[in-house]
């Protein structure tokens, strides 16, 4: 029994599943092909359109402008390449194009072709821009390490740790460094360092082998885990003559892994030397400083020597000044004192004491009749009474009318 008939599909739902279908195969979506230019077109909107071509079959190839950039003149006709891309489908005009997006001329070789497009993309990023870049620690305390936990390039750094800079901390973060799950397994293993461990410095590293066996260091991964570590990273993969791009991103390239623990550690011997030596120049900046210290010293007190005073001299004078001033002072207060004896005994002539000591009297009004001192007779009548100062004391006395007295 045959099924059936079904409803005929419209053009577009085909086209579209189609395109669906050619974009979801991974066989398709990321490969490499090699052929033949032909048919080359490079019109003003800044697109090449080509058809790639062998002996026996053509396909038709589109470069959009926004992929193309740098990789214009390398798409010649008649030239032979290796172009990278995804099949796709122009639903429009129900046609099956190659569109691409790296080109390299044939011969170059799978790997290195693929090299170079993952190098031109992850720079046109800006990854691998050297204004990025950090130093490194000049005395780190923390050293990571991500590399095989065996064989020869652990041990290789940590002897010349040991005898470089034996203080600092090897943290080893093991990873397979090669095959399958290499790539995400280095990648976790350098998240793994920086988010627990916190070193200051962290070396990625590997022996020498063919590039098929340094292939995961290509990987987007390991450059992407490697770009965003908080902390600088020295890359040693390979030979010196190998480059991956975990080379390009790294803040600092090694050529090999025990140069790579050289990079991060000092050595401890130069350092002795260097502390040496400056010690050595400091005691003689410091000697040197104090004689000419000493020196400024001893001619500022000479200075101040020189300029001080004869005090010796400057006594004398003050001694001599002081016995005239007091010599001075003596005879003024001589001639003051023989004038005040002038004046005291004129005083004393002239003072009513010394006239009743010559037999005179004062006569004095009695308070009842009004008081008061009497230097006129007529100023007296008969009956007044009066009281006499005499030489030795005093005496009540009336006036009478004969002039006799009480």
């Amino acid at each position: 029994m045959t099924a059936p008939p079904q409803d005929p599909y419209q053009v577009s739902a085909v086209t579209r599943y189609l395109r669906e279908l050619l974009q979801g195969n991974r066989h398709l979506s990321d490969i490499w092909i090699e052929g033949e230019v032909s048919n080359l077109s490079k019109p003003s909107s800044g697109h090449i359109y080509f058809t790639l071509k062998d002996r026996n079959a053509a396909l038709r190839c589109v470069f959009f402008r926004n992929r193309n950039m740098g990789q214009h003149d390398r798409v010649e006709g008649g030239a032979s390449l290796i172009v990278h891309g995804s099949i796709s489908l122009y639903e429009q005009r129900g046609e099956l194009s190659f569109q691409v997006d790296f080109v390299q001329p044939a011969g170059t070789g799978a790997l290195a072709a693929e090299f170079e497009r993952r190098r031109a993309a992850f720079e046109a990023e800006g990854v691998f821009a050297e204004q990025r870049k950090r130093p490194l620690p000049r005395f780190p305390r923390r050293i990571g390490v991500v590399t095989s936990p065996t064989g020869a390039v652990i041990r290789d750094i940590t002897t010349v740790l040991a005898r470089r800079w034996p203080m600092a901390t090897l943290l080893l973060s093991p990873s397979p460094v090669q095959g399958d799950g290499a790539a995400s397994a280095v990648a976790e293993a350098i998240q793994l360092l920086a988010r627990d461990h916190h070193p200051d410095v962290i070396i990625v590293a590997r022996g020498g082998g063919a590039a098929e066996d340094l292939w995961a260091f290509n990987e987007d991964p390991v450059v992407r885990a490697i770009y965003a570590s908080p902390v600088p990273v020295v890359s040693a993969i390979g030979h010196e003559t190998d480059v991956t791009l975990a080379d390009l991103v790294a803040d600092v390239r090694a050529p090999t892994p025990s140069a790579a623990a050289e990079i991060v550690a000092p050595d401890r011997a130069e350092i002795a030397r260097a502390v040496t030596a400056l010690r050595a120049r400091g005691e003689v900046h410091v000697t040197r400083g104090l004689a000419a210290a000493r020196e400024t010293l001893d001619g500022g007190v000479g200075a101040l020597i020189a300029a001080l005073p004869d005090v010796a001299e400057r006594r004398q004078q003050v001694v001599e000044r002081a016995t005239s001033a007091v010599r001075s002072v003596e005879l003024s207060v001589a001639r003051t004192r023989e004038r005040t004896a002038q004046v005291a005994g004129r005083l004393t002539a002239l003072s009513p004491a010394a006239t009743l000591q010559r037999g005179y009297a004062i006569v004095e009004r009695d308070a009842q009749d009004g008081g008061g001192i009497v230097t006129r007779a007529g100023d007296l009548s008969p009956g007044d009474r009066v009281t006499l100062q005499l030489r030795d004391g005093r005496k009540a006395a009336r006036i009478e009318a004969n002039g006799g007295s009480a």
